[in-house]
């Protein structure tokens, strides 16, 4: 097994292992995210749109 696959399967390990062991948490982290994209696109959106 290469090190790019192990590092990928430790990381999804890790990833599941949050995600049982803290729901909540986990929801608000992707919530969080969520919102932050929807802020920068809505930000690039202007910046373009103020280009023209």
């Amino acid at each position: 097994m290469n090190l790019k696959k192990l590092l990928s399967f430790l990381v999804i390990a890790f990833v599941l292992f949050y995600v049982i062991s803290q729901p909540e948490r986990s929801a608000d982290l992707v919530r969080d995210a969520g919102t932050a994209l929807g802020s920068a696109a809505s930000s690039l959106a202007t910046f373009v749109g103020e280009l023209f």
